[in-house]
């Protein structure tokens, strides 16, 4: 006797196929389940899509907040898809992200006094870097030398970095002339990062120099993991740790070092977003762009040179969403069902567009207890008496 069993097969499908495919899913989930999600809150869905996509693309300033989002998401993305590529799972990004932050502030409210005004702005982005690097030190060295799961360590370690910055300006770091607000004084305009020049009057001025600085570091990250000896070690750690041990690879070293620099990328993308946008330590700076990062980084499939086109389509997504909760009144976790479905999607996509559904016919064991005559009640037998 036979039966049918379902498998799924390894396949060797084109990389721009399965690109192509992961996206496709990727879209076509968050349309199904935002469609869902829309009708479910009482609302059209036809008319939820059009004012998202008036809210993204209906004005030349709203162009440029895709562009202002687009930063800190392309350097989080960065962050996670460089750790992913070694097989590390760093879910720490929003963590790393506001230590940043709060090391800018740092360097730019009370050590100015310390270095020329010139040097203020390099040495508070570079504060920031430190600051992200350092929250994802600890987590880096449990990984290497005790084999702690970084899942873990690095996303508790996001909510102590949220509450340790509420603290602080809530607390000492408060603005007396604040009058009652939580936050910290504006910081000097030194230390501001400067608007994109040349940009049209109707794209405002929020759009800052942290956009070009992260097409930079998305193309040198991609030349340190293609064309530099710790790249490919990095690369071999991560594709075969068995391999890598074979051929005298310190993993220890390279997952302290990788954990770091994933760590200065989001601590990074936290300054950018102090210096840049907000000009102070206050409410509303940790939005959930670090865990967005993991979104960016597996829509681009771990492709650090396509992590900027990721993060632009999930920066129009977030744009768009605005609209929701101001036109239509939808709460914000319409737009958390969307990432949600964005990201699922994708890994959904990624795993159907390597591997072939096929049904194999396989042999039932005849002895096996479902074919076990003596297990069954024979006519007349285990009865009630006659």
């Amino acid at each position: 006797m036979t039966g049918l069993r379902v498998i799924f097969e390894p396949r060797h499908a084109s990389g721009a196929g399965r690109a192509a495919f992961s996206v496709l899913c990727a879209f076509a989930a968050a349309g199904i389940f935002g469609s869902l999600a829309f009708a479910l809150a009482g609302v059209a869905p036809a008319e939820a899509w059009m004012a998202m996509a008036q809210g993204a693309l209906g004005s030349p300033y709203s162009v440029s907040e895709i562009l202002l989002k687009a930063a800190p998401l392309t350097l989080t993305g960065l962050a996670v898809a460089l750790c992913c590529r070694l097989n590390l799972w760093n879910i720490g990004a929003e963590g790393q992200f506001v230590s940043g932050a709060v090391c800018a502030c740092w360097a730019a409210l009370f050590a100015p006094a310390w270095w020329p005004v010139q040097f203020a702005l390099p040495l508070a982005l570079a504060a920031g870097m430190a600051g992200g690097a350092a929250w994802a030190l600890a987590p880096a060295l449990l990984k290497a030398r005790l084999g702690v799961s970084e899942i873990l360590s690095t996303l508790l370690l996001n909510y102590v970095a949220v509450l340790f910055m509420e603290h602080l300006y809530f607390g000492p770091w408060r603005d007396p002339e604040g009058m009652g607000f939580p936050g910290t004084a504006e910081l000097p305009e030194a230390v501001w990062l400067p608007a994109l020049p040349h940009l049209p009057e109707q794209w405002g001025t929020r759009v800052h120099w942290g956009l070009p600085l992260a097409l930079v570091l998305a193309v040198g990250l991609w030349w340190l993991l293609g064309r530099t000896r710790w790249g490919f070690r990095a690369r071999v750690l991560g594709e075969s740790p068995k391999a890598a041990a074979y051929a005298g690879f310190r993993a220890g070293r390279i997952t302290v070092a990788a954990m770091c620099l994933s760590g200065a990328l989001a601590g990074l993308a936290g300054a950018g977003e102090l210096l840049g946008v907000q000009h102070r330590l206050q409410d509303g700076l940790s939005t959930g762009l670090g865990f967005a990062g993991i979104i960016v980084a597996f829509l681009a499939r771990l492709n650090v040179l396509a992590v900027p086109l990721a993060a632009l389509l999930l920066g129009g997504l977030l744009v768009g969403a605005d609209q929701l909760q101001t036109e239509l009144r939808l709460p914000g976790s319409t737009i958390l069902a969307l990432e949600a479905a964005l990201l699922f999607g994708a890994l959904l996509g990624e795993f159907l567009a390597g591997r072939r559904l096929r049904l194999k016919r396989a042999p039932v064991d005849p002895t096996g207890p479902e074919h076990d005559v003596t297990a069954r009640e024979k006519p007349g037998e285990g009865g009630h008496a006659a």
